[in-house]
């Protein structure tokens, strides 16, 4: 017998959500195209760099806002959890670009640093000012969603690297302006790589780790047998498996030993207890429990459990 409890996870409103991921999408587009003309203008190489890393922007938003759409679908017969995990994979896409963009910043910068160029500074304060203030604005249109969805997160961590990419170029410009230092602009571009694997790191893990439905780190499951075996009716809870499905959705299956022999009525109302219990203290919200008689059904369970992988 099995018993299921389907938690309701809690829905972002999607319509705003795209709509604002759209309007980010433009923004940087726009951004994009008038860094790369400054860039080639001034000869500045932060500048061309912080419009790469702003065309990353506009591929990590779009991907961001195709995996929204695609995680809302329902569920069907072939994809029994739907397209949650989309927005998942979509977060880890765009946390390893931030990888890449830092590798190829750091290669062009260290070849710049032997061989300065002269940059034409007053551009390059006006375009990475321009950067600062479209950034902002697109922060601020993911911000809230970015505090409860790791997609949204991966596409607002784009956003405030590229910001404080934009911030760098504009003092490396000054810098050059007021002081005629052209290394400066080099040294800005390795600091903002550094930066930006620092930053997309614990994107990457957190990622791989629901992915690889590793138990979520702020529980622990030693605690939760424990709290289990306070309720008299249950000798103890094995076959325990704890793992994330998305953001919202934290699953829990396992096989719980009844001390006696009791009717399906009672069994059930006990698991509905335990349930309740696995939800208001733990945050569990999709629980599937197989209820058995101590003692009496842990070798059979083993056999159906290896029958099961098998398969």
């Amino acid at each position: 017998m099995g018993k299921g409890n389907h938690g309701h996870a809690h829905h972002d409103h999607g319509d705003l959500k795209g709509r604002n991921l759209g309007i980010a999408i433009l923004l940087n587009i726009g951004i994009t195209v008038a860094q790369v003309i400054g860039g080639i203008v001034s000869g500045s190489l932060a500048l061309l760099s912080d419009a790469m890393h702003n065309f990353s922007d506009v591929l990590a938003l779009i991907i961001s806002w195709f995996a929204s759409k695609l995680s809302s679908r329902k569920q069907t017969a072939k994809q029994t959890f739907g397209y949650k995990r989309a927005e998942i994979l979509a977060a880890l896409f765009n946390a390893v670009s931030l990888f890449v963009i830092a590798f190829f910043l750091l290669k062009e910068a260290v070849q710049r640093i032997s061989e300065p160029q002269e940059i034409e500074s007053g551009l390059v304060m006006i375009l990475g000012g321009l950067s600062i203030l479209l950034n902002w604005l697109s922060m601020l249109l993911v911000k809230k969603d970015a505090n409860n969805n790791i997609n949204m997160r991966s596409a607002y961590l784009h956003l405030l690297s590229d910001m404080i990419s934009s911030v760098a170029v504009v003092l490396g410009g000054l810098a050059m302006y007021l002081w005629e230092i052209p290394w400066v602009d080099s040294v800005l571009s390795i600091l903002i790589a550094l930066y930006l694997v620092y930053s997309s790191w614990g994107l990457v893990k957190e990622s791989i780790r629901i992915l690889m439905q590793f138990a979520p780190v702020h529980l622990n499951l030693d605690e939760i047998l424990m709290k289990v075996k306070e309720l008299e009716e249950i000798e103890n809870m094995h076959h325990v498996h704890l793992w994330q499905l998305d953001d919202n959705q934290i699953n829990l299956e396992a096989h719980i030993s009844f001390r006696n022999d009791i009717n399906l009525s009672e069994a059930g109302k006990v698991l509905n207890k335990l349930e309740h219990m696995l939800q208001e203290e733990f945050e569990i919200n999709h629980v599937t429990l197989q209820p058995e008689i101590n003692g009496f059904c842990e070798d059979e369970s083993v056999v159906s459990q290896e029958r099961k992988h098998t398969h």
